[in-house]
């Protein structure tokens, strides 16, 4: 393990170029297992999430080519497994997502409990679900998740319980090699699903509702490969957003669409932070912040909840009192206790609220990453505040934000790496 040694009271400057999505890279990764044909991914994050799921690829008989830094050619002439090694399937949320994916490639998925975040507070019965609408069968296994489908999968109609957005895109994955159209309602809105949709369609498929809540998608009698670019990560690029509004510095952050950030600089309107957004643009500049009264999480197009933690962070340092309400999550808000220690002025209410008083003048200490968001805003406060701060298992960080030391550095953070 690793921990990130960070000097606060620095005021951060600079440029960053945001990578690709995250959250869309590993559907579109697991999209590749529906084709014999090669799939190129352009703008892929070089990330430990994106890393792992293409070992994962790699376990079932895929042949994955780097072209360059962000770019990947995938092909999956030959799948030799229907199980994901498990070890890998542990450390990685998102291989929850190969279920769809090989169901519908080899007539079975079996797979372990997968890792990732709040590893126990996630279920997959909306994944399971959906697959059970088009006609797969769950088989009794001593541990993990066992399903089949001898005769194929078929088109089905559907509603989602949850409007999950990893169980939106199991259903997506599965229903792109399944027999007829399948309606999918209440789906997830994110970006992200959009973009797997949007890939689908590049594979063959026919998708009607994208972006909606009612997806509508009709597979081809065979699935080709396809050519893709990956849209900016709006999620990274609010957070490098946030570490350059929390030190008072400015902050340019390039490559990201206007429309992916606009539910979350609404928030930051409400907050009084100066700010410019384009497409491919917004920056940020020093600001007297305010208090927003009250940040509730929500469905898209609501506020993220991926972006509660640092928001939570730059409400310490603006005037007055701010309700953070992210009811999708239990464990988000506890990460961030930690703030108390360097003297932020919180008072966790439940597992899904805070308030914020500020501003306060916080100090270093030594802090803990327990997830990829929060770990990152802990770092955000670990900029602003007076001394230093010690971050342990800066790898948490890592999995979503590549080059992470030396993005900081870039910026002007006084940062090092060292291995524990």
């Amino acid at each position: 393990m690793a921990e990130l040694i960070i000097e606060g009271g620095r005021r951060l400057s600079g440029r960053v170029a945001v990578e690709g999505n995250k959250n869309a890279a590993l559907p579109l990764l697991a999209a590749c297992l529906l084709t014999s044909d090669t799939c190129e991914l352009r703008n892929v994050p070089p990330i430990r999430d994106v890393a792992v799921m293409l070992d994962l690829l790699r376990s079932l008989g895929a042949e994955v080519e780097h072209v360059d830094r962000s770019t990947l050619r995938i092909t999956c002439r030959d799948i030799r497994a229907s199980e994901p090694d498990p070890r890998l399937v542990g450390r990685l949320r998102g291989s929850v997502l190969l279920l769809g994916a090989l169901l519908g490639r080899t007539g079975r998925a079996m797979i372990a409990a997968p890792g990732g975040d709040f590893a126990a507070r996630r279920s997959i019965t909306v994944h399971l679900r959906a697959l059970q609408k088009m006609g797969a069968v769950l088989v009794d296994r001593p541990s993990g998740h066992c399903l089949e489908a001898p005769d194929g999968l078929r088109g089905a109609s559907m509603y989602l319980l949850e409007a999950s957005v990893t169980g939106t895109e199991t259903a997506l994955l599965a229903a792109a090699q399944a027999r007829g159209t399948t309606e999918i309602r209440n789906a997830a809105c994110e970006p992200h699903v959009a973009e797997l949709c949007v890939f689908l369609q590049s594979m063959g498929a026919r998708v009607e509702g994208i972006g909606t809540s009612t997806i509508r998608i009709e597979p081809p009698a065979r699935l080709g490969g396809a050519v893709h670019t990956l849209r900016g990560d709006y999620i990274e690029a609010a957070s490098w957003a946030v570490v350059g509004a929390v030190t008072g510095g400015d902050v340019e952050v390039t490559g990201v669409y206007a429309e992916d950030l606009e539910p979350i600089a609404a928030v930051l309107a409400e907050m009084r932070l100066e700010f410019e957004l384009e497409d491919q643009r917004f920056a940020v500049g020093p600001s007297t912040l305010v208090g927003a009264r009250r940040i509730t999480t929500g469905l898209w197009p609501g506020f993220p909840s991926d972006i509660v933690s640092l928001v939570t962070v730059l409400a310490t340092q603006a005037s007055g009192q701010t309700l953070v309400h992210d009811w999708l999550y239990e464990l988000r808000l506890f990460a961030l206790e930690q703030l108390s220690a360097m003297r932020a002025d919180l008072f966790l209410c439940d597992p899904h609220r805070i308030i914020v008083s500020g501003p306060t003048r916080l100090r270093g200490r030594l802090l803990d990453s327990r997830d990829i968001r929060s770990g990152m805003a802990l770092i955000a406060a670990a900029l602003a505040a007076d001394g230093q701060s010690t971050l342990t298992e800066v790898e948490t960080v890592e999995r979503g934000y590549g080059d992470l030391v030396e993005r900081l550095r870039s910026l002007g953070a006084e940062v090092e790496r060292r291995e524990d």
